[in-house]
C-alpha cells in the first residue's frame, strides 16, 4: 500500500496525524508532501493545525468531515 493510501485511510477513520506519527506508523519522512498529494492531486479536503508544544511547532492534519 502506498503512503498516500495508508495516510488517507488513517485520516478517514477520524484520526489526525503529525509528522512524528507518520514516521512511526508509515515510515513517512515527508508528511507535508503526502498531504500535498492528497489535496492537490486527489482533491481531499484536509485541514492543517499548527501545534505548539514545549516551544516546538509542528503540523497536525485531519480530514474535514
Amino acid at each position: 500500500m502506498s503512503q498516500n493510501k495508508a495516510i488517507l485511510k488513517h485520516l478517514q477513520k477520524g484520526h489526525s496525524i503529525t509528522p512524528l506519527e507518520a514516521l512511526h506508523l508509515f515510515g513517512c519522512f515527508r508528511l507535508s508532501a503526502r498531504i500535498h498529494d492528497l489535496i492537490n492531486i486527489f482533491g481531499h479536503d484536509i485541514k492543517c493545525e499548527i501545534v505548539v508544544n514545549n516551544k516546538k511547532r509542528f503540523a497536525k492534519y485531519s480530514l474535514f468531515l
